[in-house]
């Protein structure tokens, strides 16, 4: 069966964090669902549709940026519950709007990562994992590299609610209590969790994760190993996972996979005969995917895809048809809810395109005035800096939630700029004086309209370390800029890997003398690429490594 699905725009919010988007449960058998979206201007969102339009539930006061939006509610009963992370503090609220719940976890840093089941409270910052039942505190655990996301696995043969954390070492760690059971080794920096509940009533034994390098797999946990089911890898280059979501939008009784990545991609994926994933749709927005979730939202008996971009938009890849085609003479006639949607569209354009003329010639009377005084605009940014296996070259992701103008980049060490086939944005070089002011480039990239998404790459030389600075400069008035700088390192072209192969030829440098095991992990810090700031816990450590360009191996250890 294939699937069609068409695109439908409902509103839009503030810039959004990953995974802050989610649909409340159905109150009847097919009725529409209720989308509760959070933005990073602290505001909770609450809306239906109804005739084709979005009506709002409730809506929060703006407060610290959410980083996190989960449902919860007693075990057995429908998730109805609206839990948000927001620094390090949890609030809890009705479907109906009504705060029912604000706990401050008392955490260094804010919260990165939540789940929520029954009275368990799971959440996570940068490296440490906590859990609270009815806000009490019970477990604890310090991660060896960042945390990236948690789920829980709730029916398990461990005998209790299991969490597994995704860290940035390319490692799924599963806990039991404070303790660390075993560790899941995948493929790439794990950027994503989600259960696999295929079918409902059956085991939630088995997780489907995904990478920031654009992988996506299922592997089961056990009592004491894992078990790879599949993996399917990034073959098209697309970009990395954000959001995994299971849902039956064909409806066969088994839920396909809809997942959503950074370059705006949407894909669904059902599992083949040998239980094997096969693509079945995509669609490309024009923005990262930050939430992605499968319900019925716009209308009775039509399923979608309803999904959250990186700017604020909710939109919706549904089932109902949204065109009507006719053969030669006959006529199409407009429903009258139709024709009352053009007609208030276009007295909206109109009262629009008004104040846009008042503002703007309100601001040049202020921009004349010599007492006024103008104001930088603000405006979020989300960048990337990774390392591309395939081609040994760095991806550089610059978004704004505004149009882009141009982007100059700028750098104090030798790389060279490599082509891109989704970037349409004209590029001119700037000679440098290279000698005295350690000027190696200087590029403008300047972008077509509505260009809100920037996507460069760049091949850096091993041995020379220095800093590559981006200034995006928006399509605002008046004119501002922002700078982004990321570190070149001198070993940048080695990846983290889980183990090195034995039976290579190797090299040994030992280094012996009086200096602590913090100093020498700070040595490495600066060489080496995806080695976490935090001084590990123990004694000794070891760290494996490839280099993506001529494939040799490097072990770091330490004690």
């Amino acid at each position: 069966m294939e699937i069609n699905l068409n695109r439908v725009d409902y509103l839009q919010v503030g810039v959004t964090s990953q995974k802050t988007m989610r649909l409340l449960p159905a109150s009847g058998r097919r009725a529409t669902q209720k989308v509760a979206v959070a933005d990073q201007d602290g505001v909770i969102t609450c809306f239906g549709m109804k005739k084709g339009e979005p009506v709002p539930v409730f809506k929060s006061l703006p407060g610290p940026k959410i980083s996190r939006l989960e449902l919860g509610g007693a075990l057995g009963t429908p998730k109805e519950k609206i839990f948000v992370a927001a620094g390090s503090e949890v609030r809890g609220f009705t479907k109906k709007g009504k705060q029912f719940l604000t706990f401050e976890a008392n955490l260094a840093e804010s919260i990165k990562a939540m789940y929520v089941s029954g009275a368990d409270l799971f959440v996570c910052a940068s490296y440490i994992y906590n859990h609270y039942c009815d806000c009490k505190d019970q477990d604890y655990y310090l991660s060896g590299d960042k945390i990236c996301d948690i789920v829980c696995l709730p029916m398990t043969k461990l005998g209790q609610t299991t969490p597994v954390l995704a860290c940035q070492d390319r490692v799924l760690r599963v806990l039991q209590g404070s303790e660390l059971v075993y560790d899941i080794e995948v493929p790439g920096p794990p950027a994503v969790l989600e259960i696999n509940n295929a079918k409902e009533g059956e085991i939630e034994d088995e997780l489907l994760y995904g990478t920031t390098d654009g992988k996506l797999g299922l592997v089961q946990v056990t009592d004491t190993s894992p078990v790879y089911k599949w993996e399917v890898t990034n073959q098209k280059k697309r970009g990395g996972i954000l959001c995994i979501d299971r849902f039956d939008i064909t409806g066969d009784g088994v839920k396909e996979i809809l997942v959503g990545r950074d370059d705006g991609t949407v894909e669904i994926y059902s599992l083949d005969s040998t239980n094997e994933p096969v693509i079945r749709f995509e669609h490309v927005l024009s923005e990262s995917v930050t939430s992605i979730q499968g319900g019925c939202v716009g209308k009775d008996a039509f399923d979608e895809v309803l999904t959250a971009t990186y700017t604020g938009w909710v939109t919706g890849l549904t089932s109902e048809p949204q065109q009507k085609e006719a053969g030669p003479g006959e006529e199409m006639k407009m429903s009258p809810e139709t024709q009352n949607k053009i007609v208030a569209l276009r007295t909206e354009l109109e009262q629009l395109q008004v104040k846009v003329l008042q503002e703007r010639e309100k601001y040049q009377q202020s921009a004349q005035s010599s007492t006024a005084i103008s104001s930088v605009p603000a405006f979020s940014v989300n960048d990337k800096f990774t390392l591309c296996r395939d081609d040994a070259s760095y991806s550089l992701t610059l978004e704004v939630q505004t149009a882009i103008d141009n982007v100059l980049l700028q750098s104090d060490v030798p790389i060279d700029l490599l082509d891109v086939d989704k970037n349409s944005a004209v590029v001119s070089f700037s000679g440098c004086d290279s000698e005295p002011n350690g000027n190696f480039l200087l590029a403008t990239y300047r972008c077509q309209a509505n260009t809100t998404r920037l996507e460069l790459k760049v091949r850096s030389i091993e041995g020379q370390y220095g800093i590559l600075q981006a200034y995006i400069t928006p399509r605002l008035q008046p004119k501002t800029c922002q700078v982004r700088q990321h570190q070149i390192k001198p070993l940048s072209l080695h990846q983290r890997t889980h183990a090195s192969e034995e039976h290579r030829p190797m090299n040994t440098l030992t280094l012996t003398g009086q200096f602590s095991f913090a100093e020498i992990h700070s040595w490495v810090v600066f060489c080496l690429p995806e080695v976490p700031e935090k001084t590990p816990a123990g004694d000794d450590v070891t760290f494996y490594f490839q280099n993506t360009f001529l494939d040799t191996q490097l072990q770091c250890t330490y004690r």
